[in-house]
């Protein structure tokens, strides 16, 4: 590789990528996206997790290796193509078609260790962007982890009071105002700022990273007919109404409450930039139905690009070379384009992601 070639390929961004649980579809569908030579030549890319599940995928799909590896307290300088960050010290697992894929103790500490080892690389400035893999939170528990899931270990991390779920898929952007919340636990926490966060956070997205220099942010209701003037509840009055007061008072476009039975009819879809939902189906079933493999959760308020795929770790069909890698795939490029975004924006040009 000439000189003028080598530079380019070490300025091109460096996405790291968690594999999630080993024992979900989170191989294979990162094995599968990363197959894609016109993907891979976007970015350098740096994969936390572990050569045994990778291997498996890779054979199953009939996809020859692409990946190098080596243990992951080496990890160097990636210059060019893909980089497995190896953990060799984990106990085997299992992860034919005829193995248990449940949620499981050993796959649990694997799966936040590959996270883990991402973050401490993502602090300390070494990678541009990350892709989660989907995790097992029940595994998480039985590994004795206290956290919820990505999103609350990730704003601790990084000491972020304000972090947001929003799901990207093309020009349909969705916010939630809560998210992995009982939805009978909801009443007890739905405030002011609970519904004022997500509009504030998106703005800046739209706005900073999106490069829509005035976006229109639509506001679902929490009632049916959005309270329908009080008539089915007085949220809309009481908390939704002057969260968007606020918003206005700063200068955000925004509209609503709107009834969000009909938010997403494509022709009332056209007038917004985004959408926030104030709940987490009320979001995410349109979002699934309109673009389940395409969709991309992206964490909003972190300093940090973080996108992962819109499912689950999918244990009913793991191991068996049935998940479609479309969602990983759309978070990956999702990823690079805003890493590459974030640094024209800074001005920054690192020839080198070394620690």
């Amino acid at each position: 590789m000439s000189d003028s070639h080598r530079t380019v390929a070490i300025n091109k961004p460096l996405i790291g990528i968690t594999i999630g649980d080993p024992l979900g579809v989170g191989p294979e569908v990162v094995v599968k996206a990363l197959a894609d030579a016109s993907l891979r030549s976007r970015a350098r890319f740096l994969i936390f997790g572990a050569q045994d599940p990778l291997e498996f995928a890779a054979d199953l799909a009939e996809i020859t290796p692409y990946w190098w590896r080596e243990p992951f307290d080496q990890v160097g300088d990636v210059r060019t193509g893909v980089l497995l960050a190896d953990f060799d010290d984990l106990p085997p697992m299992r992860v034919g078609p005829n193995d248990a894929h449940e949620a499981d103790a050993n796959a649990g500490r694997a799966s936040f260790r590959f996270l883990d080892e991402a973050l401490r690389m993502a602090a300390a400035g070494r990678i541009d962007a990350i892709v989660t893999g989907p995790i097992c939170k029940e595994s998480w528990v039985m590994a004795g982890h206290k956290y919820a899931g990505h999103t609350e270990l990730l704003a601790y991390r990084f000491g972020e009071r304000r972090v947001t779920m929003s799901f990207i898929a093309d020009d349909l952007r969705v916010a939630l105002a809560s998210d992995h919340v009982p939805l009978f636990d909801l009443r007890n926490r739905f405030t002011i700022g609970l519904v004022h966060q997500p509009i504030d956070l998106l703005h800046q997205a739209l706005r900073d990273d999106f490069g829509i220099a005035s976006p229109h942010i639509g506001v679902l209701g929490l009632n049916p007919h959005a309270g329908e003037g009080g008539l089915l509840g007085d949220e809309e009055q009481r908390i939704i109404e002057p969260a968007i007061a606020i918003a206005r008072s700063r200068d955000i476009r925004v509209s609503g409450p709107i009834p969000a039975d009909t938010a997403f009819i494509p022709d009332a879809l056209k007038k917004y930039d985004g959408i926030v939902a104030m709940y987490h189906d009320q979001g995410l079933i349109p979002v699934k139905m309109l673009a389940f493999d395409r969709a991309v959760n992206l964490t909003l308020g972190l300093p940090i690009v973080r996108t992962s795929p819109d499912h689950g770790t999918a244990f009913d069909i793991a191991g068996r070379n049935r998940a479609r890698p479309g969602s990983m795939r759309a978070a990956i490029s999702l990823a690079i384009d805003l890493a590459e975004r974030r640094r024209a924006v800074s001005g920054e040009f690192r020839l080198a992601n070394s620690g």
